[in-house]
């Protein structure tokens, strides 16, 4: 077969795309000086600019490329880079070499970067005309934004500077030369932009470039004006573009040293602008009401006269919003030529010159205009009421108003009392870090803002069927933020915003969310049950004052001159010390944010003449210093080395050197795999030439990083999954088609559960729910929802209950044994909510009931039907004449009083929480269907007071008083997932984290790389899930303090962060699933030892991540690793193999070596120290797939037949663990005449069960130890649950 040719490839692009010179044409300039010298005449007339010189990288011919490119000649064409406008070429069009030019290419034509269109660059680059003075004037910078037909923007830096113009046209022909010195009076001065186009927004530093190239282009002759400009451009278009992260790059361009700061993170903007300049020029109440316009997506335009804040105001306001992003027509900067885009129908935003204010507002209906220099938002004629800006929400907005109102936006107050400095770019470095420390700031408030205004809405999201209940969430907004909520729901922004959350994207917002996330909410993400306010919420209530006149004018119209809107805490006089009590009392940290500490690197100097040998010298110069900067960095600041081999990569790819550049990508793995650049490195290797693919291929390294690239299938384009609204059904369903819709309407998830419900729905009737059932069943479960947010107790009932207890049910008003009142249902007890003066009468708690009837009583010759309960607690009965709504509550109770035994017995809260969802079905059911199958069909909801008369629950004695708690990881899943892997980590002090981030953990692996991570100090959840790949996680170990390692089936190790839960790193040296990681304690520095299936062994040294020996097995088929005397054991399916840590034999014990044992497998093994007490010799205590018994032997003496343990109705062990002088094994065996999870606790000395432990469903899959005091254990799939066990 022909071997494939090597495909092109688009080597990255530097910081410039393109770089031009724009002025007046020649032909205009007859005669100019000769007007001006005229008397009485103050203004010239406008002339029409044009590109006068463009250039466009890269700038050196492959003929002056040396040989050390030749290898690579698919890497990219060259051309002429640069022209210069002459006047016998007076069209446009043929700078760019049409094609219907019957003579080809011209030999000056470019290649002009998408995106810049060469007609309206001279508009934009001259705004305001091209106007001809008779002064000297100062030079003008101002910024553009580009958009191309895809939608990808380019961004310009413009610097306008002006020249005295002695000879006309003497520019053109050069016969006579500009004067740099003082013009005569009589002259005339010709104003020249040089515009720069970048694909990244460096104003700054670009308008920092621009201003060193004008102080050169002041001086010079006109013939040298190509030159420096060109010189200029080269310099730019060899800068790459610093990768996400803390490394910014510093180029000296002199005499400023200009620094291009990277991106904070892969996902996020690049700031190289001062974030605050909107806070100067608008009120925090104007800008809220910016922020409002953009995010309900309206026609918006800016008005300024100065055209540089038009694009930096805007820009400011783009970041404002991030990780929100605005979709539509983005042009900051309009000419007088262009203003008739302002009649576009859809949404925009543009700017213009505040001179066309008047032309613009009359002309344009619907228009929303911003005066930038006077602060103020008016909206243009139009007849359509929704013109009216929308507030934000009054409690986001007060808190962005007091966080805005303490920022420092003056630099000169907190600069003031340090020295003057005597360097230039000193005294620039400093104001760089104060604007640094501030943009972090504004950025914070910002976020905060965004974070106020959507949190709740994952509330309303299904994640399996991507379905967002956008009615419900409105019901759940202040009646005034309504207005606000349903004009952003309609925005392609909030559209975009959905997904991402659907996607469960860890951007800044999630990242935010999950920051200033309360201990309430953690709470309530271990819950299933509905949502419902609880009794702290309902203390902290605190109602608007708007959304007291609101309830106030439903009944009556009282005079409202008594209901005042609170003013916001007055600003302080001074702006040098702000009042931030009240920032700090509303959870405003805005001014204690720190912006996380950088690194800088300096880009070599680029020598000229620019030729092909200057640019290697210049490329092997950054290669030497970016070399010896990594010799510097300290092994464990992994985050600047990858910054400097992603760098150092480039620059390699640059110079033609493939394989280089792939080793240093290659280490991207190791250090920060977040910046690894998949489509550079895949089309590198495509375009690889065969005897260079072949030697890359004969590299360990890179042989992985090849195979991964081209045989993991590139990220196939997603479809544009759609988010769905809600929507009730219009067809009859049968019972997967209405799991699907009730999960789709946030209702319940487990599917268990909802096919339950399918039956109590359908009871006596076809197995199909039609539409109008579900739509009565969908809205008397909201209804219900409603009223439990609007319950309000009075302070005395509050004190009485739990703050995290919620009212999940009310009663009618009834007359019952302890006075008349509503029957309140918490997650805890009964109690009833007196009537007259309000108070509370405890009636049971669930855990207290002895006893539940329905009974009737005779009341003037009618029965009465009425609840009984007895408890423990009180000797009298209570009873409660209910009459109609009698057998629901008689159902309800004996449900929770069951739900709340199972939860005691088995010691897991889940049990009580899904007995208050089958309260609540049962509920809507009976408010669903006709009262003579309601009831009945409610009680087959009834499932724990089912199980608990069907089934004895009871737990064994030993199980019940070991057993201290249960967890769920796969709580809001739509059902259990096994759990793989267990580990504990124990907790630390760091005064660099947060004082939750140091408390102990338990990290459960499930199925397909998903990790969840619990705080053990509250088994609240710490870390919702996460994933490290896609495949299934075999084992973990905490290597040190700050590094969790999780091995993989896809062959990966994967390297978490304890500290930001990130996963970075990754280790990919293994070809085969990993299998086993052990540690080697107390060995400084710290190692780790991994193993795969294929039986590579290879040991990593923690701080520098390298492999530091490996050695194969030669049999294969190893599961597990461990350390124990210096010595590696590892197991090999039918044996155990003894080795040096450099993979030299020392014995082997295998089990065939009798026939008995010829076809058994070991699953795994313990190594006990010397037991002193008894004097008992080390020993190996091992585990075989299928057997119920545990193997001992002696390891003086490994050829010596093993002791048995016969494990009672074990029918298979699956782990075992040493703690303290015990084993404890876990798998599956009988109970009760069922299969059940088992974990059997051997003591060491006496090498007898100690205790039979039964508390899973299903096998206990893993067993981790949590510092000796507790043993943790996860079920399978059929449970999916965590036991927690008491060590004795």
């Amino acid at each position: 077969m022909a071997e494939a040719k090597p495909q092109h490839l688009s080597l990255p692009s530097g910081l410039l795309e393109l770089c031009a010179l724009l002025g007046a044409p020649p032909d205009s300039l007859r005669g100019l000086e000769q007007v001006a010298q005229k008397k009485g005449v103050k203004n010239l007339s406008s002339l029409d600019p044009e590109v006068l010189s463009i250039f466009v990288p890269p700038f050196v011919t492959k003929e002056d490329r040396p040989a050390a490119g030749a290898g690579c000649a698919s890497l990219g064409k060259t051309r002429r880079r640069s022209f210069r406008r002459k006047r016998e070429k007076p069209m446009v069009e043929h700078w760019r070499g049409l094609p219907e030019d019957p003579r080809g290419p011209d030999p000056e034509d470019v290649s002009v970067p998408g995106g810049v269109d060469l007609l309206a660059l001279p508009q934009l680059c001259f705004p305001g005309g091209l106007c001809v003075a008779l002064e000297p004037k100062e030079d003008y910078v101002h910024f553009l934004v580009l958009t191309d037909v895809c939608g990808n923007r380019t961004y310009g830096v413009v610097a306008q500077y002006y020249r005295a113009l002695h000879d006309d046209s003497c520019f053109y022909n050069g016969k006579t030369h500009w004067e740099s010195g003082p013009a005569s009076s009589a002259g005339c001065f010709l104003p020249f932009a040089v515009c720069v186009i970048s694909r990244l927004p460096y104003y700054n530093s670009l308008k920092d470039c621009l201003s060193c190239l004008l102080a050169h282009l002041k001086v010079c002759k006109d013939f040298e004006v190509d030159n420096h400009i060109k010189d200029f451009a080269a310099r730019l278009s060899l800068i790459p573009s610093p990768p996400p992260g803390p490394l910014h790059l510093i180029f000296n361009m002199k005499p400023l040293q200009v620094v291009f700061p990277a991106r904070a993170d892969p996902e996020g903007p690049i700031i190289d602008l001062d974030l605050h300049l909107p806070l100067l020029c608008f009120r925090p109440e104007k800008v809220l009401q910016i922020l409002t316009c953009l995010l309900t997506e309206r026609r918006i335009v800016l008005f300024s006269s100065d055209w540089a804040l038009l694009t930096l105001v805007a820009e400011c306001f783009m970041v404002y919003l991030h990780p929100l992003q605005w979709q539509h027509t983005f042009v900051p900067i309009l000419s007088a030529q262009m203003l008739d885009f302002v009649m576009a129908p859809t949404s925009f935003l543009m700017g213009c010159h505040l001179d066309h204010f008047e032309e613009v507002s009359k002309e344009a209906d619907g228009l929303v205009l911003i005066d930038i220099d006077h602060g103020s938002i008016t909206c243009s004629r139009s007849s359509d009421s929704d013109m009216d800006i929308p507030d934000v929400p009054l409690l986001a907005a007060q808190a962005f108003i007091q966080r805005v109102q303490a920022l420092p936006l003056h630099a000169e107050l907190h600069l003031a009392h340090l020295s003057s400095s005597t360097d230039l770019n000193e005294g620039r470095a400093r104001r760089r870090a104060w604007q640094r420390r501030l943009n972090c700031q504004v950025q914070h408030a910002a976020l905060q803002l965004l974070v106020s205004i959507f949190r709740e809405v994952k509330n309303h999201l299904n994640y399996e069927h991507r379905v967002f209940n956008s009615e419900e969430f409105l019901k759940t907004r202040a009646a005034e933020d309504q207005r606000f909520y349903r004009q952003v729901l309609d925005t392609y922004m909030f559209h975009s915003f959905l997904k991402a959350r659907l996607n469960e994207r860890m951007d800044a917002f999630a990242q935010m969310d999950l920051d200033t996330q309360s201990k309430e909410d953690r709470i309530n993400g271990m819950l299933i049950s509905p949502r419902r306010p609880t009794v702290e919420k309902m203390a902290s209530r605190k109602p608007s004052p708007l959304r007291i006149a609101n309830r106030r004018m439903v009944v009556s119209m009282p005079n409202l001159q008594d209901i005042s809107v609170p003013e916001l805490p007055p600003r302080n006089l001074s702006l040098r010390i702000m009042d931030t009590a009240a920032a700090c009392k509303n959870s405003s940290p805005a001014l204690n944010v720190t912006p996380k500490s950088t690194y800088t690197f300096k880009i070599p100097e680029i020598h000229f003449p620019l030729l092909g040998q200057c640019v290697q010298v210049y490329y092997s110069d950054f290669v030497a210093q970016l070399s010896k900067a990594m010799g510097l960095v300290a092994p464990d600041n992994s985050v600047l080395l990858a910054r400097y081999c992603y760098l150092r990569g480039l620059v390699h790819l640059m110079q033609g050197q493939l394989l280089s550049a792939l080793l240093d990508f290659q280490k991207l793995y190791k250090t920060d795999v977040h910046i690894f650049p998949d489509d550079l490195v895949k089309g590198m290797v495509v375009s690889m030439p065969a005897p260079e693919r072949a030697l890359a291929e004969r590299t360990p390294e890179l042989r992985q990083l090849i195979s991964k690239v081209l045989d993991t299938p590139g990220k196939a384009p997603r479809a544009d999954d759609p988010v769905k609204h809600f929507e009730l059904p219009r067809k009859h369903m049968w019972p997967d088609e209405f799991v699907k819709r009730v999960q789709e309407s946030g209702i319940v998830k487990d599917a268990h559960t909802i096919h339950r419900l399918f039956d109590a729905l359908t009871a006596g009737q076809q197995k199909q729910i039609d539409p109008e059932t579900f739509k009565d069943f969908y809205n008397c479960w909201k209804e219900t929802e409603a009223e439990a947010q609007e319950v309000s107790l009075p302070p005395p009932v509050m004190d009485r209950l739990d703050r995290h207890e919620c009212v999940y049910k009310l009663s009618s008003s009834v007359k019952t044994s302890r006075g008349v009142g509503k029957i309140a249902m918490t997650q805890k007890r009964l109690f009833l909510l007196t009537e007259g003066r309000p108070g509370y009468v405890e009636i049971a708690a669930f855990r207290s009931i002895e006893e539940v009837q329905s009974t009737t009583v005779t009341f003037f010759l009618r029965r009465i039907p009425t609840l009984k309960i007895k408890t423990a607690a009180k000797k009298d009965v209570f009873e409660a004449n209910l009459k109609s709504e009698c057998d629901l509550w008689h159902l309800m109770v004996k449900e929770m009083w069951a739900g709340k035994k199972l939860a005691d017995e088995h010691k897991d809260p889940q049990y009580i929480q899904q007995a208050l969802t089958n309260v609540l079905l049962m509920d809507a059911v009976v408010g669903t269907l006709q009262p003579p199958i309601a009831i009945h069909a409610a009680s087959k909801l009834s499932y724990f007071d089912k199980m608990k008369s069907e089934v004895p629950t009871a737990f064994p004695m030993t199980t019940s008083e070991t057993l201290k708690h249960k967890i769920n990881p796969s709580v809001g899943e739509t059902g259990p997932q096994a759990v793989d892997v267990l580990l504990y980590t124990p907790g630390h002090l760091d005064p660099a984290e947060r004082v939750e981030d140091a408390h102990p953990k338990l990290w459960c692996a499930l199925g397909e790389g998903k990790v969840i991570v619990f705080d053990a100090s509250s088994w609240t959840i710490h870390q919702h899930c996460f994933k490290v790949g896609t495949s299934k996680v075999s084992c973990m170990v905490m290597a040190e303090q700050s590094q969790v390692w999780i091995g993989s089936e896809d062959s990966v190790i994967y390297i978490i962060n304890t500290h930001s839960m990130a996963c970075n790193k990754q280790l990919t040296d293994h070809r085969c699933s990993v299998t086993g990681l052990a540690v080697q304690a107390g060995k400084k520095p710290g190692e780790v030892y991994s193993c795969s299936l294929d039986g590579t062994v290879l040991a990593w040294s923690v701080g520098t991540l390298q492999v530091t020996s490996r050695f194969q097995l030669p049999h294969g088929g190893l599961t597990s690793i461990s350390l124990h005397g210096g010595l590696l054991w590892c197991c090999t399916g039918n044996s155990i193999t003894v080795t040096t840590t450099h993979g030299f034999l020392r014995r082997e014990l295998r089990m065939d070596d009798s026939p008995e044992e010829a076809r058994t497998t070991i699953l795994g093994f313990q190594l006990l120290p010397q037991v002193r007490a008894v004097r008992a010799p080390e020993q190996l205590w091992a585990a075989c797939a299928g057997r119920g018994e545990v193997y001992i032997w002696s390891l003086k003496d490994l050829a010596q037949a093993p002791q048995r343990i016969c494990l009672q109705d074990c029918s298979e062990v699956s782990c075992m663990i040493l703690v303290k002088q015990q084993i404890w094994v876990g798998g599956r065996g009988l109970s009760q005449g069922k299969m059940k999870g088992k974990i059997y606790v051997i003591d060491v000395e006496r090498r007898t069960v100690e205790k039979e432990l039964v508390a899973h469903a299903d096998t206990v899959r893993t067993l981790c130890s949590a510092e000796d005091r507790y043993v943790l254990s996860g079920a399978g799939e059929e449970e999916g649950k965590v036991a927690i066990w008491k060590v004795e």
